[in-house]
C-alpha cells in the first residue's frame, strides 16, 4: 500500500478544487453540481460544502445521480440501485459532474447517458479527485483534477472517507 493523499492533503485538495470551480463559475447562477453515486458523493458533499463557504448567498444547485442501470461494464449479478436526487432542471445549464476516481471513463460515459434523462445541458464539465491517466477506454478527460497519478492496471486506487470508512486518505493498493 502506498499513501497518495493524507487527510490534511485531501482537505487542501478539495478546497483548491472548490476555488477552481468558482474561478470558472463566479456565481453559479447557470451551473449545477452533480455527484455520482455511490462513492463520488462523499467527495461531492465535501466539495459543495467548501463552495458554499465561499458563496454567502448559498445559491448552489447540488444533486446526486445514480448510474447503476446505465453501466456497460457490470453485466452480471443483482444490481442494487442508489438514490438519484436532482431537484432542479439541468436544461440549458452548465453541469459539473463530480466523482472520486477517473479510471477507464466508463462511469462517466454512463453518467452522461443518465444525465440526458433529466434534460439537455448546455455544457458538461468533469471534476475528479484522482485521475488515473493512461488507463482510459473512452476519450474522457477531467476539467478539474485533484491529483493525477500513474498506476498499472493491477493496482487499485482506494479513497477512504470518514462517513464510510472511518478515515480520510487516498492509497494505491498492489
Amino acid at each position: 500500500m502506498k499513501l497518495i493523499l493524507t487527510e490534511p492533503q485531501l482537505a487542501i485538495t478539495i478546497k483548491r478544487l472548490a476555488h477552481q470551480v468558482l474561478e470558472n463559475n463566479i456565481n453559479l447562477d447557470n451551473t449545477v453540481l452533480i455527484g455520482l453515486q455511490p462513492r463520488g458523493i462523499f467527495f461531492s458533499d465535501q466539495l459543495v460544502t467548501e463552495i458554499k463557504k465561499e458563496l454567502p448567498s448559498g445559491n448552489v444547485h447540488y444533486g446526486k445521480l445514480d448510474i447503476t442501470f446505465y453501466r456497460d461494464d457490470i453485466r452480471k449479478g443483482l444490481h442494487v440501485a442508489n438514490h438519484t436526487n436532482i431537484p432542479f432542471s439541468i436544461e440549458g445549464k452548465k453541469v459539473i459532474l463530480i466523482d472520486d476516481v477517473l479510471y477507464t471513463g466508463r462511469t462517466i460515459r454512463a453518467a452522461l447517458d443518465a444525465l440526458l434523462d433529466f434534460g439537455r445541458p448546455e455544457k458538461v464539465e468533469l471534476c475528479v479527485l484522482i485521475d488515473r491517466r493512461y488507463s482510459r477506454q473512452f476519450p474522457i478527460q477531467p476539467d478539474y483534477t485533484g491529483k493525477t497519478i500513474d498506476s498499472i492496471i493491477s493496482q487499485k486506487v482506494r479513497v477512504y472517507w470518514k462517513e464510510k470508512d472511518g478515515k480520510e486518505e487516498v492509497t494505491i493498493l498492489d
